[in-house]
């Protein structure tokens, strides 16, 4: 008896049996695999995320269609003063953010790539002669636009990444591009930059033209 090795007493004073000890050895490596798993998880779905994030912003600035009418709305609102100053720019984000949703979830929305094109001429023209609606005008104009292009970023969410961090990216990078016009704008207090801004007005509505023949053909 002294030579063999026994088990410990359990509290109850007697030695586990081996069935114990077979699911406890169990338990202890499901234990353990989960835990070495979960990290690995979570950087899994941080990385899904934050990828989503990105292609949200890039895709607004992938295409100059998308360039050219989101500055022209900060451009235009510039022009036009507060408070299109701001509301422009913050509706067009708001309505696109409704109908990158639609596109999300499927939601067929014909003439697309038409309506996009239709942004720039119109936009361009605004900005081309300077156009002073009222603002209820100007909004719905600005809204109706905004969900061609939330519908084209919606459709193309990247496989396996958040539609939400995506909707997101592209929500802000198009809040950035709108920026990015407001501060083009402010040179119409002067004469010349008045004159400069004619002249992107055109430009911009000549790129509409362009990418409206190209959708039709």
């Amino acid at each position: 008896m002294h030579g063999r090795t026994s088990l410990p007493p359990s509290p109850t004073g007697r030695a586990p049996s081996a069935g114990v000890q077979a699911r406890a050895q169990a338990v202890f490596v499901t234990a353990v695999a989960v835990g070495a798993s979960t990290p690995t998880a979570l950087a899994h779905d941080t990385g899904n995320a934050g990828a989503g994030f990105v292609s949200g912003m890039l895709h607004p600035v992938s295409g100059f269609d998308h360039i050219a009418a989101m500055i022209a709305v900060g451009v235009w609102g510039a022009q036009l003063g507060r408070p299109a100053l701001w509301v422009l720019p913050v509706a067009f984000p708001l309505v696109m953010a409704i109908g990158g949703f639609l596109g999300l979830i499927g939601v067929r929305l014909p003439g697309v790539e038409i309506g996009i094109a239709l942004s720039a001429v119109a936009l361009g023209i605004m900005v081309m002669t300077e156009a002073k609606p009222v603002l209820a005008v100007a909004i719905a104009m600005v809204a109706v636009f905004a969900v061609f292009h939330g519908h084209a970023h919606g459709t193309e969410l990247p496989e396996s990444q958040s539609a939400i961090v995506y909707s997101i990216g592209f929500v802000i990078a198009t809040g950035i591009l709108h920026l990015v016009g407001i501060g083009i704008g402010t040179i119409h207090r002067w004469d010349r930059g008045r004159i400069a801004l004619r002249g992107l007005g055109g430009a911009i509505l000549a790129t509409g033209f362009v990418f409206l023949w190209n959708a039709l053909t």
